[in-house]
């Protein structure tokens, strides 16, 4: 259903020059002196307004390029010149005043909550005035029933002043603008409606609409409310990732003071500390010091990196181990973070484009309404010079064609298929991706925290000498290198008196034991004292001699050849696409029969990946983990993510399944295919109602409660048929193979 919301208060344009100013400051430098702005503009809610701020934005001089994304409500305008183009100014002047987009701003949604405010308001009006008329539709005494019309009014009166207002103020600003939507027809039944009732009452007429008025604005505003938090859902991954960028730097001066600097005012060539526990605020190169970075926001890769001296480091990775000094190379809004942000955004426009196009359709409802009402008013004039009897009809063929079914026709399905889901241990992010993921093709998976759970295991402990394995442990619980982790859990505390305890960052642990130095970790450091042959990988030491190695594997999650066997059966085509080495991911892609298969991946190789398909007329499913998968997931066509996976991966995917095993991936496509053809039955009822109701309301046979009436039943329909959903039908056809759960992948070299 299309809507636009009334405008805002204009904030921080009332001056004119210090807006352009403050445009120009916050404007993003693209090269051969083209600037970029991003402005949030709050009542965007549909086709009508997207075309509105793009052509009315166009014309302004300077400007270049204007692009709206639906989902986030904001404008992203391209211009040229010395001087900003006055974009807030003609903003307001379209009648959708917007401000400039704040990354870091946080806060409530007004707008959610000013919604389902109306729609409580609505909903105790409708159902209150529905039980009085039932009384007065069975024939209920003169006096009752007159009665009965001034209580209806007196409760329609606030379900129209307040919950209306948000059709009226619609209609009235796309009016006075010489505009339409379809808020318009729909504010003028309501009205009609009202009124007439209000002159029967008054003149104790038999009959009164009061409840066609309340019960059209409720079962509208159930749509827009349902439509309203699924754009909220596609904001809330970009707000994540925003918030892994610090708000400030700790930057070295040249006299050796330091000074706090918000991040926006870091520049390229300034000296930066950076503590252990703080994330990398900007790109940079590494001037002093050695540490072990959190790279999964690049990588996906749960083991830390080492660094050191004139090695590169990314803005959004976590400095785990050491202090360092790094010099920066990139202002934030050219930063890697800052760069995944608009892969993101850039995704979500694109998947706006799919939502104009119904939009597009709609918006034809509201000039054919209103000339069928004309029409009909019209032609009874003509016929019975009966004023009252003419707008009556017309008032009834404006109710009985709200689109009321046609707006439920989808939202509906997607609730009955969100609670299936939700049985099936699957959340739905958002509802429109229901529809997205019935029509893919593809599926591509990520390897680690995916496809397998991410964490290192020990290989077969049992081989390692008991006293040889409890020294280990004993180091191991020292230190939070998962591969430590790993190592620690595979023996009980031994109680062993370790002395002289130290852990080198990218290298191992070191500690004392009954007078015999110890080293757990790499084998180049570990063995450094015995020289001989290199080796590489995991292993223990004594005073330089070789005591264990240590080899690890990544475990499969339950279910998940099963699961890539039933895509194979349904005809999906699978697709491996990670971060990791080639090395440990090919092991993984040959147990699961995996043959289409691309490692080494950062984000924008990932997104390059699935623009590749896209490209192919492949419509691909992501199921990714990682913070580096985030702009994969927002730019495939539906995502999905464990509910392990980071904040930004769960904010970012479509779906989030809660249980270990993969199963969850053909489940959601069999529930979503079977919704999709429940979806295309209620547009196919929606249809056939408007095509036998419209001609008997201009006939005459309707009044405007039988219409509204009528209109209720035909939102009946669509949603008995949306229960009709069978969540038994929606199983994996390959079963659960609780065998899997225990097997071991090996994912990558010893010691890596």
């Amino acid at each position: 259903m299309s809507c636009c919301a009334p405008p805002l208060a204009l904030d921080g344009a009332s001056d004119p020059s210090a807006a352009r100013q403050e445009i120009r400051l916050a404007s993003r430098d693209l090269g051969n002196g083209l600037r970029q702005s991003d402005l949030s503009v709050p009542g965007l809610h549909c086709a009508a307004c997207i075309r509105a701020v793009e052509t009315g934005l166009a014309r302004l001089p300077g400007v270049a390029q204007v692009r709206v994304n639906l989902s986030t409500r904001r404008a992203a305008v391209q211009w040229r010149g010395e001087e900003a183009p006055e974009l807030l100014t003609a903003l307001a002047g379209l009648g959708y005043p917007g401000h400039l987009f704040e990354s870091d701003a946080e806060g409530t949604d007004p707008e959610r909550d000013r919604l389902i405010r109306a729609l409580a308001v609505a909903g105790f009006c409708a159902m209150n005035i529905m039980l009085l008329s039932v009384s007065v539709w069975s024939g209920a005494e003169p006096e009752t029933r007159q009665a009965f019309h001034w209580i209806s009014g007196a409760l329609a009166l606030p379900c129209l002043l307040y919950s209306g207002r948000i059709f009226f103020a619609s209609a009235w600003a796309v009016l006075r603008r010489g505009r339409t939507n379809m808020d318009v027809p729909i504010s003028i039944g309501i009205c009609l409606a009202f009124a007439l009732s209000l002159y029967d009452t008054i003149h104790d007429g038999p009959h009164a609409y009061f409840d066609a008025a309340t019960s059209l604005i409720f079962f509208l505003l159930i749509g827009r409310t349902l439509d309203h938090l699924m754009h909220e859902k596609a904001r809330a991954a970009v707000r994540g990732l925003m918030r892994l960028a610090p708000r400030g730097a700790t930057v070295l001066d040249t006299d050796g003071g330091r000074s706090y600097l918000p991040l926006a005012e870091v520049a390229p060539g300034m000296r930066i500390a950076l503590t252990a526990g703080e994330r990398v605020p900007v790109d940079g190169i590494v001037e002093e010091g050695a540490s072990e970075l959190d790279c999964a926001i690049a990588t996906g890769e749960s083991a830390p990196q080492s660094v050191s001296s004139g090695m590169a480091v990314q803005a959004g990775t976590l400095n785990l181990s050491g202090p360092l000094t790094i010099l920066a190379t990139a202002k934030a809004e050219s930063s890697f973070l800052a760069e995944m942000v608009r892969l993101m955004e850039a995704a979500e426009g694109g998947r706006a484009r799919y939502r104009r196009i119904a939009d597009r359709a709609a918006a034809l409802y509201s000039p054919v309404v209103h000339a069928t009402a004309l029409i009909a008013f019209l032609g009874w004039m003509m016929a019975t010079g009966d004023w009252h009897r003419a707008i009556t009809i017309a008032i009834a063929v404006l109710i009985i064609t709200c689109p009321c079914a046609l707006g439920l026709a989808v939202p509906i399905v997607q609730v009955v298929a969100s609670r299936r889901l939700f049985e099936a241990g699957i959340m739905v992010k958002d509802g429109s991706a229901i529809e997205r993921i019935a029509e893919i093709d593809t599926v591509a998976f990520d390897k680690t925290g995916t496809l397998t759970f991410g964490r290192p295991q020990l290989v077969d402990p049992a081989s390692i000498p008991a006293v040889d394995l409890a020294i280990a442990a004993a180091i191991a619980r020292r230190s939070s290198h998962p591969l430590s982790r790993a190592i620690a859990a595979a023996a009980p505390e031994a109680g062993l008196a370790l002395t002289d305890i130290r852990e080198h960052p990218g290298f191992g642990v070191e500690a004392e034991l009954e007078g015999h130095c110890y080293r757990l970790g790499r084998a180049e450091w570990a063995l450094a004292e015995a020289g001989g042959q290199p080796e590489s990988g995991t292993m223990l030491s004594r005073d330089g001699a070789l005591v264990a190695r240590f080899a690890f594997a990544e475990t499969l999650r339950p279910q998940a050849r099963a699961a890539v066997d039933a895509l194979r059966a349904d005809g999906l085509s699978i697709v491996l696409l990670s971060g990791d080495r080639p090395v440990a991911v090919q092991p993984i892609a040959g147990r699961l029969g995996i043959d289409a298969v691309s490692a080494g991946l950062l984000p924008a190789g990932k997104v390059e990946r699935l623009a590749a398909l896209a490209a192919e007329d492949r419509k691909v499913l992501m199921v990714g983990d990682g913070l580096n998968d985030a702009p994969a997931l927002a730019a495939a066509h539906a995502s999905m993510a464990p509910a392990s996976a980071a904040d930004i991966g769960r904010n970012a995917a479509d779906f989030v399944f809660l249980h270990d095993g993969l199963d969850a991936v053909p489940t959601a496509i069999a529930v979503a295919r079977a919704a999709g053809r429940l979806i295309r039955q209620n547009f196919a009822l929606a249809i056939l109602y408007n095509a036998l109701a419209l001609p008997v309301a201009i006939a005459g046979y309707v009044t405007p409660l039988i219409a509204a009436l009528a209109m209720s039943l035909s939102s009946i329909l669509v949603v008995a048929n949306a229960l009709r959903l069978d969540a038994g039908k929606a199983q994996v056809r390959a079963g659960t193979d609780t065998r899997q759960a225990g097997k071991l992948a090996p994912a990558c070299e010893p010691g890596e």
